[in-house]
């Protein structure tokens, strides 16, 4: 197993990425974005990988951005470590499978999206809280979470940004199934070696037909979200929403 920027990755015919911060409940650096993006990159160029799982240590998924090091490496182009992960995902070429066990907030959510099976324990908790810290939906949440569960639930999510149970995600159609904890990753597991024994080329070419008609569109909705969060971050109600949350609790 590899370590690197908190993100431990396993190679293999089912190749993991884990989030691997879990004194900050998986909280992702620039670092580990940059990790990740790297990872999903050589798996998806390695013809040995069949499957790729994402999961987190210590009973989270990911808790989203680290505050702090979002402030203090912003991102600026498409180039930066957060836009190279879900470009990533978004061109991902293979079954990429999530597993998740706690919080799922923000891009924790988001990324769930890109994937094509999400399994989840009974204790998971997704959020996508952008606008209650003055941002906007990123990394294609706009027009994926819409398609997936309906204009109106998804306004409820994005709106309110108040925890989804695992209950709801699983009656929206965002996670494939419910688990004790003690079973969700090796569940997650046992399934990503049945997918890892059928035809590689016969799942990209399903997956590609599934998605072809979606993925300029997502493109440009992905290009045009990134720019309102580089312009949202130096507006007034971002900075004062950040302050707020950064603050030290009494």
């Amino acid at each position: 197993m590899i370590t690197e920027h908190d993100v431990h990755i396993e190679p293999g015919v089912v190749t993991t990425l884990r989030f691997n911060r879990p004194q900050k409940k998986n909280a992702i650096t620039a670092a580990m974005y940059t990790a990740l993006a790297d990872g999903l990159e050589a798996a998806a160029n390695d013809p040995e990988v069949r499957v790729v799982l994402i999961l987190g240590a210590g009973g989270a998924f990911t808790a989203g951005n680290d505050l702090k090091d979002f402030l203090a490496n912003p991102p600026k182009g498409e180039d930066a470590p957060v836009f190279r992960v879900l470009e990533g995902l978004r061109q991902f070429p293979k079954p990429l499978v999530a597993a998740v066990d706690g919080v799922a907030v923000g891009i924790g959510t988001t990324m769930l999206l890109h994937c094509d099976l999400v399994y989840c324990s009974d204790r998971a908790r997704f959020q996508l809280p952008f606008i209650n810290l003055g941002l906007t939906p990123e990394g294609g949440a706009s027009y994926l979470l819409p398609r997936a569960v309906g204009r109106q639930r998804a306004s409820s999510w994005l709106f309110f940004g108040e925890p989804i149970s695992p209950a709801e995600a699983l009656e929206a159609g965002i996670v494939n199934a419910v688990l004790p904890p003690d079973d969700l990753e090796a569940f997650a597991r046992a399934r990503c070696e049945v997918l890892a024994t059928k035809s590689p080329s016969g799942l990209a070419a399903a997956k590609a037909l599934m998605r072809v008609n979606e993925q300029e569109d997502l493109r440009v909705a992905m290009v045009r979200e990134a720019g309102e969060i580089v312009t949202r971050l130096e507006s007034p109600e971002a900075i004062a929403a950040f302050t707020r949350f950064l603050a030290p609790k009494s």
